[in-house]
């Protein structure tokens, strides 16, 4: 049970009735998440569009390792949630081992998430090798978002979705 609960669901403004329409067909229920942003539905909606944006097609950063960086940020802020729903969606892409890219990126996403490390000089070269100059600050802005919402979920005790089990 989180720390605040959710508003009575004909509280939320009707668009966001039916984003949680469609989590009820999706997902068993709408994801706690959205119904705790959705009290302040701007905050959701600015929530969306970064989220959004990190997910386009054009993305220079692959939908696999766009996830493993996003599962590995939540484990590192031991998010319930947010494991669960990358581990799942991870589960659903891939079934192969990190590459070396994925792994510089993986290692550079606990550098930047975990306050008792840094980024050196070193991990930040072999960075680099494997991106741009471009898709590194893409890279930064994704683990930042990425920071941002598991520490959300964590800080209102949001529990984990059980997404593995509800896959169908």
């Amino acid at each position: 049970m989180s720390r605040i609960p959710p508003k009575p669901r004909k509280e939320y403004p009707w668009y966001l009735q039916l984003l949680y329409r469609h989590q009820d067909k999706a997902y068993g229920k709408p994801l706690l998440p959205t119904l705790l942003w959705g009290r302040c539905p701007k905050l959701l909606k600015l929530f969306f569009s970064f989220l959004r944006f990190f997910e386009r097609r054009k993305s220079p950063l692959n939908s696999v390792l766009r996830t493993r960086v996003m599962l590995r940020v939540s484990e590192v802020n031991h998010c319930p949630f947010c494991v669960d729903m990358n581990a799942f969606a991870l589960q659903r892409k891939t079934k192969s081992a990190p590459d070396e890219k994925e792994k510089c990126a993986i290692e550079y996403a606990e550098a930047v998430t975990d306050t008792a490390k840094q980024v050196s000089d070193e991990l930040f070269a072999r960075l680099k090798n494997h991106f741009s100059d471009d898709e590194i600050v893409e890279l930064t802005a994704l683990i930042a978002f990425q920071n941002m919402s598991s520490k959300f979920n964590l800080a209102l005790g949001i529990e984990a979705h059980a997404f593995q089990k509800r896959d169908h």
